[in-house]
């Protein structure tokens, strides 16, 4: 079930890139030949009108083969009003554009669902405290619910972070232990931490953890739309910072997963319910988009770097130097494929867990 499920998520996340894609290359009048979910063998086609709708063997991709776009031939140029190499440069900018964003789309729509149905978060009361830190020398006890923080009414635990970590002034906590409301003024203190990519930090802190509570936060229908941009917005920095810290070498090239990651993940993600679901699928899904616009050629980003470059000079790379460029691309692609596959791989032999 866990693999139908990462099936199923995988060929949306697909579908929604390709049709976006499509709908812009139609919209501008350019013929699309094929409109496939997934690569290799083809197990259903549809034509209607010019366009033979697909569904292939293996659910790793898919593609929207437009007349005179051509991955597998870079070169290629077709004539007609219908080719996309007869396109403004404009216009063909929208139409690469339109399949990274109708991944953030997806995501965006996902997150209104999940703020409709109920975000479920870390509750801002305290757990553990850390001796010698200002809220345990301040009087806050295990078990308080921090309320506000500088008058600002807290939902979550995430809240809380955020504005200690913005802060290095006093801070008055208001907080509800027992049937009590009690102030307390803590000052914050500089101390080292790790951040999410091991490194080394330093930050307000008042020395206190979460006690693991979790609650469902409901959004009212004026804050559901600014909760899914910045969600969206959130999602596509930390993937961004992310990609950084893996060529400044912080990140090591051993985290990358593949398939098998995604798959795996995908099938936990499902047994916890459908908002950690449609979470993960969110975080997916602005994943593909941003890596998407990586300026690599045979991707999305290459040939927008191709477009911009036809703009500003007035004229096409070489065919020699697109040719090269594109191989070059494709090589890339193909490397960090096999490197994902093989960190899976590994993972899955010294004990990191089996497909459900």
């Amino acid at each position: 079930m866990g693999l139908l499920t990462s099936l199923v998520v995988l060929s949306l996340l697909i579908f929604f890139h390709e049709l976006g894609h499509f709908l812009a290359a139609r919209y501008f009048g350019v013929q699309v030949d094929v409109f496939s979910i997934g690569f290799g063998k083809r197990i259903y086609t549809r034509k209607i009108g010019k366009t033979e709708y697909s569904i292939s063997a293996i659910p790793l991709g898919g593609y929207v083969k437009m007349k005179g776009q051509d991955d597998t031939k870079p070169i290629n140029i077709e004539d007609g009003d219908d080719s996309y190499s007869s396109k403004a440069p404009w216009q063909r900018l929208i139409i690469l554009f339109a399949g990274p964003f109708a991944n953030f789309f997806l995501a965006f729509l996902l997150y209104i669902g999940i703020g409709l149905m109920g975000e479920r978060v870390l509750a801002p009361t305290i757990g553990e405290l850390k001796d010698d830190f200002p809220a345990a020398l301040a009087g806050v006890k295990s078990g308080d619910r921090v309320i506000s923080i500088n008058g600002i009414e807290l939902k979550s635990w995430r809240d809380l972070s955020e504005i200690i970590k913005d802060n290095s002034q006093r801070l008055v906590f208001i907080v509800k232990r027992g049937g009590e409301l009690k102030r307390f003024v803590i000052e914050p203190k500089m101390s080292d931490s790790k951040n999410i990519f091991g490194e080394t930090i330093y930050k307000p802190m008042v020395g206190i953890m979460p006690n693991g509570d979790i609650e469902t936060i409901k959004y009212s229908f004026g804050d559901i739309l600014p909760f899914a941009y910045e969600k969206t917005i959130e999602d596509a920095k930390m993937i961004m910072l992310g990609i950084q810290k893996l060529i400044q070498g912080i990140v090591s090239p051993s985290e990358i997963g593949g398939v098998i990651s995604i798959v795996q993940v995908t099938s936990e993600a499902s047994s916890m319910g459908i908002i950690a679901l449609m979470t993960f699928t969110a975080l997916i899904s602005v994943n593909l988009g941003v890596l998407n616009l990586l300026p690599i050629p045979a991707l999305d980003g290459g040939h927008i770097i191709f477009t911009f470059y036809e703009m500003l000079f007035t004229k096409k790379p070489s065919e020699n130097v697109l040719y090269r460029l594109t191989l070059g691309g494709w090589a890339i692609l193909f490397s960090l494929m096999f490197l994902g596959l093989y960190n899976d791989i590994n993972r899955l032999m010294m004990g990191g867990g089996i497909l459900p």
